[in-house]
């Protein structure tokens, strides 16, 4: 589904439905907006989240509620996702590819392992809109429209213990995400990865159920990891990609002139996000490490680490279809 074509479909049917409501209805109806996201004030999820409202109703110009649900108050980004997709209780929010692919199984590609160099890879790969089609099938069976890219942080290891190289990883109990790309990339390294709710992590490690997992800089600083796993070992195995997500059956409902609002407010928001994630990352660090919270672990064998895993990622890609995605990733 072409994003122009989409939003010629969603304007007819918003049309249809503004024809048959009373004048009097239309004029009195008030537009809230519900967003959510797991985090709290400080987080990148959540500025972005809040530069999207100011620049909708920067571009809009007219009155419209935004009401932004914080802290995991209604559930997790798995729960806004199939929220979205039904068309209730959330409407706008950040959520990681792994959760989509219920859906369309080439969403979790986008945010899998050793995908992107560095950030200024990805910035150029979602300038290039190599993501499209990839975005087109999350509109089209998931009923989510990808408005904009946030994310940029880079994600290493965090564990209850030193890893400085390829031996340290041997066995390696390490919580993953939900999408099956994450257990095999980091079995093929030689790690025991296994699925465990993000909100879960800090007691599992505590307990000795696993003893490490990955995330970027704001993840560990936000849910305090660093208390149970102070080792952060730097892997730079993948750079997060997380899109600003808007749901369909709500855009729908919506006029032409907010809808055009909310793409473009959207794109511009994600590139935010991926901009201050990004710039932050390095200081949280340095904060937490001078606080003696934790400490930064150089990975010797990262280029070995890359070698096990590149194998996986080709023959993900031709299951799913995306050889051609790759590709473009890869040459960008």
């Amino acid at each position: 589904m072409k994003r122009r074509s989409f939003l010629a479909g969603i304007g007819a049917t918003t049309a249809a439905a503004a024809i048959g409501m009373p004048s009097i209805l239309r004029a009195q109806a008030p537009i809230t907006l519900n967003g959510a996201v797991q985090f709290n004030d400080d987080h990148a999820f959540n500025r972005a989240l809040l530069r999207f409202e100011e620049l909708v109703k920067k571009y809009y110009g007219k009155p419209v509620n935004f009401t932004l649900h914080r802290n995991s108050s209604l559930g997790l980004e798995k729960q806004y996702f199939e929220y979205m997709s039904q068309g209730k209780a959330v409407d706008y929010g950040i959520v990681s590819p792994a959760h989509m692919s219920t859906f369309a199984k080439a969403a979790p590609f986008i945010d899998a392992p050793f995908v992107f160099k560095g950030i200024e890879h990805m910035n150029k790969v979602v300038e290039a809109n190599i993501l499209a089609p990839i975005a087109d099938e999350v509109a089209a069976k998931a009923e989510v429209v990808l408005i904009g890219y946030a994310g940029g942080g880079i994600r290493n290891i965090f564990a209850n213990k030193p890893l400085k190289n390829l031996a340290d990883l041997k066995g390696l109990k390490v919580r993953v995400q939900g999408a099956p790309i994450w257990s095999k990339t980091f079995a093929a390294v030689g790690m025991s990865p296994t699925v465990i709710a993000y909100n879960e992590i800090y007691n599992a490690i505590q307990n000795g159920v696993i003893s490490a997992g990955e995330n970027e800089a704001a993840g560990v600083e936000a849910m305090k990891f660093y208390e149970v796993a102070p080792h952060l070992n730097l892997t730079q195995h993948a750079v997060s990609i997380r899109p600003i997500c808007f749901s369909v059956k709500t855009l729908k409902t919506l006029p032409k002139d907010l809808q055009d609002a909310i793409m473009k407010a959207g794109k511009e928001a994600g590139d935010y996000g991926r901009q201050l994630e990004s710039s932050e990352e390095v200081v949280k660090l340095d904060t937490l490490e001078k606080a003696g919270k934790l400490k930064r672990v150089p990975f010797e064998e990262r280029d070995a680490m890359k070698k096990l895993a590149d194998p996986v990622m080709a023959t993900y890609a031709k299951e799913i279809g995306a050889e051609g995605i790759f590709e473009k990733i890869n040459v960008v």
